[in-house]
């Protein structure tokens, strides 16, 4: 009987001992996985007619480039790349913009790429950080473009600024608890998760519930183009339904058949749409 109880008393203090390491070692992990994304080197070189620039965020120095515009300028484009990558995706986007008159910045969100910073809080002070880039931009118009995270920074960062007169997002999350509650890992439950934001808010000095493109959408009345992935099962079409709904302004969701995460650009389709709504937006 006391060997029982023994090998009970044993099997007891594992199943305490795990509990204990589920709601210390797994949420801090958690935590950090959300604040700090893998930070990806530079994969492609500056465009022609691109210069390196700095830009002064918001406490911290951002790294990009300027790209001047062909032809007559019609004004300013604002590409904002995705969560672990830099402005190396932007290279198309620049082509394409500067061609029908636009200077395009590019630059690596805090803690991405080449920029300052440590921990990314998906818009809480990257809106901070393109509202600065913004103020120093040449005279003119501004448009946001950027995908997931990038698109979520445009729609909150365009609120209550006046240079900014329209806005693409590519597969933007509706707000940051519901998307990261989405991809967390299927073991971990609700309280790990909620010790987790905790976790994260404390470290990143933020607050995820101000995270919240679904929130800053409402405030917006200039025109905001939408594009998601119809097979996006990352950040899931719905994401983009919720935005859409909570927007007053002008406003066009444009779903792209068959096309996942971060995909929904690579159409031809979507680039005739961006064309046409484009020309209404800033006419030439």
């Amino acid at each position: 009987m006391s060997v029982r109880r023994a090998l009970w008393g044993c099997v007891l203090s594992v199943v305490l001992l795990l509990i204990a390491l589920a709601f210390t070692v797994v949420p801090s992990l958690a935590a950090g996985g959300l604040l700090h994304p893998i930070r990806v080197a530079l994969y492609e070189r500056a465009s022609q007619g691109c210069i390196d620039r700095e830009f002064t965020g918001d406490g911290l120095t951002l790294r990009g480039w300027h790209c001047a515009a062909s032809g007559q300028r019609r004004g300013s484009v604002v590409y904002l790349h995705g969560v672990a990558d830099n402005r190396s995706s932007a290279v198309g986007v620049i082509a394409w913009f500067t061609q029908r008159g636009f200077d395009v910045v590019a630059y690596d969100s805090r803690a991405h790429g080449q920029s300052e910073g440590s921990v990314c809080t998906y818009g809480f002070y990257e809106k901070r950080d393109l509202k600065r880039v913004i103020d120093v931009l040449p005279p003119g118009p501004v448009v946001l473009i950027g995908n997931s995270l990038g698109g979520a920074v445009a729609i909150q960062g365009a609120v209550s600024n006046d240079h900014v007169v329209g806005v693409i997002a590519a597969e933007a999350f509706s707000d940051l608890r519901t998307i990261a509650t989405e991809r967390a890992p299927r073991f971990l439950f609700r309280p790990i998760i909620a010790r987790a934001f905790r976790l994260a808010e404390e470290r990143g000095r933020f607050d995820v519930a101000a995270v919240s493109p679904v929130v800053a959408a409402a405030s917006l009345r200039i025109p905001v183009l939408l594009i998601h992935g119809a097979n996006d099962v990352e950040t899931p079409p719905a994401h983009s339904t919720r935005i859409l709904s909570a927007l007053p302004g002008p406003k066009q969701l444009l779903l792209v058949p068959h096309a996942g995460h971060n995909q929904s650009m690579n159409s031809p389709d979507t680039w005739n749409v961006i064309d046409r709504w484009l020309s209404s937006v800033v006419p030439r």
